[in-house]
């Protein structure tokens, strides 16, 4: 029992520390940026195909991306709170009293 702890806890740490190497590595290849993302890797495929997802082909084979721009194109099309749109609201209201 004491053993398969160790095990998990372990992998747990390698784990851990392969997510720790990917955000020091400012290139990261296909299957790096799946993980990085979180999505499979057809998926990531399919987006570099239709040209949505920024990405590089060096040599016409293999895919490489850059990290910062990944964080980037995850960060597009930020979407405003409840709170954020009130206060946008009374803003517009208070400068555009009508006469």
């Amino acid at each position: 029992m004491d053993q398969e702890i160790i095990i998990q806890k372990l992998a747990n740490i390698e784990t851990m520390l392969q997510q720790q190497n990917l955000l020091r590595k400012d290139v990261l290849n296909l299957n790096e940026a799946c993980s990085y993302l979180d999505i499979s890797a057809s998926h990531l495929y399919k987006m570099t195909s239709q040209k949505l997802i920024p990405h590089f082909c060096p040599q016409g084979k293999k895919l490489y991306f850059n990290r910062t721009q990944l964080d980037e194109w995850l960060q597009r099309n930020r979407q405003d709170s409840a709170d954020e749109i009130e206060t946008m609201a009374a803003n517009y209201l208070l400068t555009h009293k009508r006469k």
